[in-house]
C-alpha cells in the first residue's frame, strides 16, 4: 500500500486503485477525499473529523467510526458503520482491525470521548488520540508526537512499548518550525536507539508499505 501524509493527523492509503482516508479533519487540505472509497474516523474532535467536508463528499462514501461520530453523521448522504474494539471489517479493499475505546485524558473539565485505533492490513497502526498498545506486532506505527494530552516522555514510552518496525510522526500540525525540528531530533534519537526507521513525513510525501 502507498501512504501519503496530509495535514496534521490525516493520511491517505492507496492500493489496487482504491483509496482509504483516515481522519480528514479541519487542518487537512483538499483534495484528500477526491476518489476516496472509504473513510476511517477515530473520534469526534475537529482536527480529526470535519463534518462539512464529509457533507460535501460523494454520496454513498463509506465511513467507519465510533458511535460518537456516527451520531453526528445521521443526516449526511454517507454510509456509516459503527465499529468498536475487537471488530474486524473490510474497507476499500483493506482489512481493518479495531483497537482501543477512549481518548487520552486531556483537560479535567472536558469529558473523555470515544476513540478507536485502526490496524490496516496487519501492517499499519493508527491509534488516533490515544496511546493504545495493540496486542499484535506492528510493522508501521503512526506516532502522535504533539498534543495537549501528550508529553515527550509518554511519546517515547509509547513507541518503546509498541516497538514498531518503523514509525512516522502524526498529530504534529500545531507545531511551528522550531517544534517540528524538536520532533525530528527526538525521532532521530529513538530511531538510533531502536534500530528502526522513525521520522516525520512532509505534507504530501508518500511512502510504500509492505
Amino acid at each position: 500500500m502507498e501512504l501519503t501524509k496530509y495535514g496534521h493527523a490525516c493520511v491517505r492509503l492507496e492500493k489496487n486503485g482504491r483509496a482509504l482516508v483516515v481522519d480528514p479533519g479541519v487542518f487537512t487540505a483538499d483534495p484528500v477525499l477526491d476518489g476516496a472509497d472509504a473513510v476511517l474516523i477515530t473520534h469526534e474532535h475537529g482536527d480529526h473529523f470535519d463534518i462539512d467536508r464529509l457533507a460535501a463528499a460523494s454520496p454513498g462514501l463509506e465511513v467507519f467510526t465510533c458511535e460518537g461520530v456516527a451520531a453526528q453523521l445521521a443526516d449526511l448522504p454517507v454510509r456509516v458503520e459503527v465499529v468498536e474494539f475487537e471488530d474486524s471489517f473490510q474497507a476499500a479493499g483493506f482489512s481493518i482491525k479495531v483497537f482501543g475505546e477512549w481518548h487520552a485524558k486531556n483537560h479535567p473539565d472536558v469529558p473523555i470521548v470515544q476513540n478507536i485505533g485502526f490496524l490496516v492490513d496487519d501492517q499499519l497502526f493508527y491509534p488516533g488520540d490515544a496511546l493504545t498498545v495493540p496486542d499484535v506486532e506492528v510493522d508501521t506505527l503512526l506516532l502522535p508526537t504533539n498534543a495537549p494530552w501528550l508529553k515527550l516522555m509518554e511519546m517515547v514510552d509509547y513507541v518503546r512499548a509498541v516497538r514498531p518496525g518503523r514509525a512516522f510522526s502524526t498529530h504534529d500540525g500545531l507545531l511551528n518550525d522550531y517544534g517540528l525540528s524538536l520532533v525530528d531530533n527526538y525521532l532521530r534519537l529513538e530511531s538510533q536507539k531502536q534500530g528502526a526507521e522513525m521520522r516525520r513525513l512532509a505534507i504530501g510525501e508518500s511512502v510504500t508499505l509492505g
